[in-house]
Parts: C-alpha cells; structure tokens; sequence
C-alpha cells in the first residue's frame, strides 16, 4: 500500500513538472515573439549554411560526451572498467532530467538509478558523480571570479540586469562550491556544523525527526568521507577531469559564436563572444527554473541585440544558439533515456536487455572501490 502511495505521489509529481514545464515554454515563446518580425526573423534563419547548423549540432554531443569521457576516467581510477558507451547513455539520461527539473536537481539520482543497474554500486557512483558536479560548478565560479575581476571592460558594455544576475550567479555558484568542498575537504567539521544546526532546528521546531533523517545525514556525511580520500589519493585524475570540464563548457559556450559568423557577423573575436555567452549560463546556472528557461532567453536578448544589429537578429541567432544548447539536447537526451529506461534493467529481470559490458567486469563496484581505498589511502 505504501509503494503504491509513493508510486503514485511520484507520478503526479512527474505530471507537475511537466506541466510546469510546458506552461513555462509557452510563455517564453510568447514573450520573445510578441513583438517580433516574424517574417524577418525566418529569412535570416533561412539564410544560415546548413554546414553552420551541422556544427552547432556535432558541439552539443562533444558537450554531452565530455562528461562521459570524465565519468569513464574517474570510475577507472577506481578499477571499475566501462564501456564510453554506457558512460554517454548515463551523461545523457543526466543532462535530460537537468534540463527538466528545477536547479538541474533531477540529473544525478537518475544517473545513479541507470548505474546501479549496470552493476555500478551507489556509493561509489555517487561520489563520482558528485566530483563530476565539483569540477562542473567550478568552472563556472572561476570563468565568473575571471569576468569580475579582470573583464570590466567587457562587463561595462552591458545591461545592468545582466551584471545584477551575474554577480547572483557568481555568489550562488561559489556558496555551491564552498558548502561541497567543506563536507569533502573537512567531513568532520561539516559533520559538525549540520548535526548542530539539526539538532537547532529540531528545538526551534522548525524542523520534525522523521523518516530516519537525522540517520539520513549521518550516512551522506559518510559518503563525503569516502570522497575527501579519494581527492587525495586521485589528485592527478581529478586535475585532469577539471580540465576536461573546462573544454566541455568551452563546446557549448563557442556554439553562439558559431552563430555569430553563419550570420555574417565578424567585428568580435571568438572568445569575446564565448565569454558573453559564458555570462548567460553563470548567471542561471542555480536558478530554480528547468534549463534557465525564460531567464535565460532574455538574458541572451540583452547582451546579443546590441551585437546582432537589430532584435530581429539577436531573436534569430537564440533560436540557433539556445536551440541547439538546450532544446536540440532535451529532445536527443529524451530519445536517448527512453532507449536506456527500455533497454537497461534490474539484474534479476529477466527480460532481454542490451548492456555492453566490459569483459573483465564481474562484480559490483563496491568491491573494486574499497579495495581500491585500502590500497591507496
């Protein structure tokens, strides 16, 4: 009775987002195009080289790819052997629910869940997962500390709500990646912190004892624990999979300047225009909106008209650019989940199913991870 009620709270939470989500599309369409030429706006996206486009879409998988690449490093470190198949299908069933759910929150758990059916155990997907979105905040607090700090020149040409939702973007990223480094830098004083302020807002009844949560924490204080000593003894991974990171942003960011000359445009250089579109996605990165939609949109409107000429233009050029950087990545990532949802399943179902494993690979992670941190912690 209880799964069934939990089945079907999921369910109609599921139909919420979605709805939500819908709602929140149509009225950014309706929004950027009230006023528009919509005729104008048509004969400039007609007049873009399909080779332009082909590009756009080749930049979005390498983004998408990158992350697999990372994923298959990392889980190599700690001698679990998978195919960079797999590692795909996980970035993109991740990369789908971030997109749909708010603050990206939805993109671990079911990469986790998919994981986990491919005999990856969840303390050790978890932790790599959770480098994975260090690494990921942490470009994006040190292109956005970059811009601040040695960029006014470029930040002075731009619309004071830009750099009002920048510099929010900025503090909530560095906030993001301060809380995550203290519980994986210093578990014991994290630890601490969060048993105390519980324990606070337990007494100011704030907060109820339920559900176990106070055991709850004790374990994901555990699993920080675990990764603090997988830092230290995977520096160079890590080091290597920031880097990574970096050129995986770089793919998305250098689709809007792949715009920019499809449209014949070329007074800026590439990593002015790179950097410009870096600015939308610090800036709605931990916004509670799916994708940074609607924000996002009229973020790109106010740096990009300027550019483009006319709004006509700047209009033309975020359909391509965000087109390709969220709506394109949505509908593949769907199509490519759905195919995993189908096609990877529980061990002990006995359906059919196509998991490409590699040979060598014959038990859970776990084994492998704690063998692993015995050896070289």
């Amino acid at each position: 009775m209880e799964k069934q009620v939990k089945k079907k709270s999921k369910i109609n939470k599921n139909i919420w987002n979605f709805l939500f989500l819908a709602i929140l599309l149509g009225l950014t369409i309706w929004l950027i195009f009230k006023d528009q030429d919509i005729e104008s706006i048509f004969n400039l996206l007609a007049g873009i080289s399909p080779i332009f486009l082909l590009i756009c879409f080749v930049l979005v998988i390498l983004f998408v790819c990158s992350e697999s690449v990372i994923i298959k490093y990392l889980l190599g470190t700690v001698n679990i052997k998978v195919p960079l198949f797999n590692c795909i299908r996980y970035s993109f069933v991740g990369f789908f629910y971030s997109c749909i759910t708010p603050s990206a929150s939805g993109g671990q758990p079911m990469q986790i869940f998919y994981m986990k059916r491919q005999n990856i155990d969840i303390p050790t997907a978890t932790i790599i997962l959770m480098l994975v979105t260090i690494e990921y905040k942490f470009v994006l607090v040190a292109l956005g500390l970059g811009l601040i700090f040695f960029g006014q020149g470029l930040l002075a040409t731009l619309d004071g709500e830009v750099i009002f939702f920048l510099y929010v973007g900025v503090a909530l990223n560095v906030f993001c990646v301060a809380f995550m480094s203290i519980l994986v830098f210093m578990p014991a004083t994290a630890k601490f912190g969060i048993t105390k302020g519980y324990a606070l807002l337990k007494k100011l009844h704030i907060m109820k004892e339920k559900n176990n949560r106070e055991e709850r924490l004790e374990a994901s204080m555990e699993k920080y624990k675990d990764a603090s000593k997988y830092l230290k003894a995977h520096k160079l991974a890590v080091f290597n999979t920031t880097v990574i990171s970096f050129v995986q942003r770089f793919f998305s960011f250098f689709i809007t300047y792949i715009v920019y000359i499809a449209m014949g445009n070329s007074e800026l250089d590439a990593i002015t225009v790179t950097l410009l579109q870096s600015i939308v996605s610090i800036s709605v990165d931990m916004l509670p909106l799916p994708g940074g939609m609607g924000i996002s949109e009229r973020l790109y409107l106010l740096i990009f008209t300027p550019i483009f000429g006319t709004s006509a233009a700047a209009v033309a050029s975020m359909m391509v650019s965000r087109g390709f950087s969220y709506y394109v990545l949505v509908i593949v990532s769907a199509i490519i989940s759905m195919i995993t949802h189908l096609t990877v399943r529980a061990p002990d179902d006995p359906k059919p199913r196509l998991v490409f494993r590699h040979p060598d690979r014959t038990r859970a992670g776990e084994d492998s991870f704690k063998n692993d941190k015995e050896t070289q912690l």
